[in-house]
């Protein structure tokens, strides 16, 4: 009997790919008070006093921050949220997202 010479076909493994993340960035205006960013922030975002300050301040100073970074579903829903908590005192205060490279 000839030898025979048996090759095991390697086994696929399928990997899950991570979901797609996107950046919340808050924009600046020149109508929404300092205060009231921080307090979005805080609410919304569940920042410290100090973490809230800084995003607000570079906001203020560049024009626009990254607040966090979040899958999609997340991502709408905290831009949702902020932007309400602006539009119902009357504020201008805007969030978007954007996809993160």
């Amino acid at each position: 009997m000839p030898d025979l010479v048996t090759k095991l076909r390697p086994k696929e493994r399928t990997r899950t790919a991570r979901p797609p993340m996107y950046k919340v960035i808050l924009l600046n205006d020149d109508f929404t008070p300092r205060f009231f960013v921080v307090r979005v922030l805080k609410a919304v975002f569940r920042m410290s006093e100090g973490e809230a300050l800084g995003v607000m301040l570079t906001a203020h100073q560049r024009g626009a921050c990254v607040v966090a970074v979040f899958t999609r579903e997340v991502a709408e829903e905290k831009c949702r949220r902020a932007n309400d908590m602006g539009a119902a005192e009357g504020f201008p205060l805007t969030f978007t997202m954007e996809k993160e490279d």
